[in-house]
């Protein structure tokens, strides 16, 4: 089942554009860069998919950097609602899936 549109594209909230940079250092281009990487994990975020799906995507950016983002997927756009830095769980959990050192 694919969940994510074709080409990707990226809708940023006016009000959450600048959230993620000013609360955990994260642009909104290298949120983005996580999928030109094209090596994440997307899972179902079940505890808030109550009004509409999220996901948990951990990935890696192009600077390098682990990522934690919550996204939703609205028709053929990604919006892109929370951007953290990966912690060491999600870390963790990123490596043992694609076996990297």
């Amino acid at each position: 089942m694919r969940i994510l549109p074709e080409p990707i594209l990226f809708q940023w909230d006016s009000g959450n554009e600048e959230k993620n940079w000013n609360k955990h250092g994260v642009s909104n281009e290298e949120c983005e860069s996580i999928f030109l990487v094209n090596q994440f994990i997307l899972l179902k975020d079940e505890a808030h998919s109550i009004i509409e799906n999220r996901y948990i995507i951990i990935g890696v950016s192009k600077q390098g950097r682990a990522l934690t983002l919550i996204v939703t997927i609205r028709v053929e756009y990604v919006r892109i609602i929370s951007a953290h830095s990966a912690s060491k769980k999600e870390r963790n959990f990123y490596e043992k899936n694609f076996k990297i050192a």
